[in-house]
């Protein structure tokens, strides 16, 4: 279809604003193609009629015709001359046909096909220039004394007035199709201006968008960096809580060693005073206790140090010797108290993590433990710490029987700032516990409670990546 396009078009282009042009174009094409055919056929039928005299000048214009289609396709710029060639043709040629041609072989019919040559050759104005021309051309073919013709006044009258209606007809025909093509174009053009505003407004709004986006990602860093300077903070003061409790028990642990190491000195003291030959056994074993105690108290600070150290270090270690240094750090909160605190060890688990966190999480839970014991004091006191495991996680629990908690606590036990204490608590505990649990062991926290007690269940693997 676009080959055919393109023979009627010379093979020429055309944008949108030459589309008459292009129209002109292919009515020229199509005339020269048509008028070609039409000669071809005069020429056979006059050679068959004996008609030799038209054959020449059938074949001069047939000649011509193929000059102008092929001189269509590389000129360009002479078509205004090519147009008004054909034009002048065809106008000689239906004047030829109405001078010498009988009425009977009915050839002026083609005369009314001119309209539509001129006004498709011709631009409007010239159009009707020719158009009179043709039919002053008609009117005084009887009255000429040049060429007798065999057309009757009527009859040229009649072929006038219906060339005169054709072309009348044809005209507003065409008007109308040019005003529905410039409808078109003007329809097209709108909706060409509309595509090209919508895509310069998409544009607009995906920049604004990208803008948008962008200032949202810093918004959201500068928010993700809020919250873990909150983290931070709420860490910090979760672990000075714990210090504050660490330094008591430090206290209440130590006083009773430090009484023996000044009971001892005394009694070297005293023994000096009363025998100045003192024996050696004696200020050995004096010293002997001495040292153990020291060396108790060093271990309890190294226990302290290390917990409180400030670099994590994932170490292997076996989850009931962890237990056991939970328990070290508690055990002063509960010797004078009837609170027992017991590991139930059924089975060696051994895991990879980091110790600190891990024991500060139990401290938290075994710390509100004590803390309940010591409100509700329940008939034999008891906290039991135990753990299972599977392939890939292990669960810890602690157990107590103080009571259990209240469901007005528990929905807001894990909740920053919240604490059952009254002013003897920061709220932080539990919520750090579940942080940690949560962020840095890929874990769960839960706790089950009745009126006899609660048991926290926290759920860890065994190897953190």
């Amino acid at each position: 279809m676009c080959k055919i396009d393109g023979c009627f078009t010379s093979g020429w282009s055309f944008d949108e604003s030459q589309h008459e042009l292009k129209n002109r174009y292919q009515m020229v094409n199509i005339g020269i193609l048509l008028s070609t055919a039409g000669l071809i056929y005069g020429i056979i039928g006059n050679y068959i009629r004996g008609l030799h005299i038209l054959i020449p000048i059938e074949l001069v214009v047939l000649f011509m015709n193929i000059m102008m289609f092929f001189a269509l396709r590389k000129y360009r710029n002479f078509f205004e001359f090519f147009a008004i060639t054909i034009t002048i043709q065809y106008t000689f040629l239906f004047l030829f046909l109405i001078y010498v041609s009988d009425p009977d072989d009915l050839k002026h019919l083609w005369i009314f096909t001119y309209p539509i040559i001129l006004l498709y050759f011709q631009k409007t104005l010239k159009a009707i220039y020719w158009l009179i021309f043709i039919l002053f051309m008609l009117i005084i073919a009887p009255f000429q004394t040049f060429i007798e013709i065999q057309y009757s006044v009527f009859q040229i009258s009649y072929i006038s007035f219906v060339l005169i209606i054709v072309s009348i007809i044809i005209y507003f025909y065409k008007k109308k199709i040019d005003e529905a093509k410039a409808t078109i174009l003007e329809q097209q053009n709108m909706l060409k201006n509309f595509n090209i505003e919508l895509e310069r407004q998409v544009k607009d709004k995906t920049t604004q968008l990208i803008k948008l986006n962008e200032s949202l990602e810093i918004k959201v860093e500068q928010k993700l960096e809020e919250l873990r300077k909150k983290d931070q903070i709420l860490e910090m003061q979760s672990k000075q809580a714990v210090m504050g409790e660490m330094i008591s028990m430090i206290a209440h642990q130590w006083r009773q060693p430090l009484s023996n190491i000044t009971l001892q000195i005394a009694n070297l003291q005293l023994k000096h005073m009363l025998d100045k030959e003192r024996r050696c056994k004696d200020v050995d074993d004096a010293l002997g206790n001495i040292s153990d105690t020291i060396i108790y108290l060093s271990d309890t600070v190294d226990d302290f140090q290390t917990y409180f150290r400030p670099n994590k270090e994932m170490v292997t270690i076996e989850i009931h010797e962890l237990f056991q240094r939970a328990l070290n750090f508690v055990q002063s909160r509960v010797q004078d108290s009837e609170i027992k605190i017991s590991i139930k060890k059924d089975n060696q688990i051994v895991l990879k993590i980091y110790i600190n966190e891990l024991i500060q999480v139990i401290l938290n839970i075994l710390n509100n433990a004590i803390d309940a014991h010591n409100e509700v004091k329940p008939k034999e006191p008891f906290i039991v710490m135990s753990a299972t495991s599977d392939d890939e996680y292990i669960y810890i629990s602690i157990t107590d029987n103080a009571g259990g908690i209240s469901e007005e606590h528990l929905v807001h036990l894990f909740e920053p700032y919240y604490s059952t204490k009254s002013k003897n608590g920061t709220g932080l505990g539990l919520y750090m516990s579940k942080m940690i649990i949560e962020k840095q062991f890929g874990g769960e926290i839960d706790v089950q409670t009745s009126n006899s007690g609660s048991i926290f269940i926290i759920k860890i693997q065994k190897n953190i990546d």
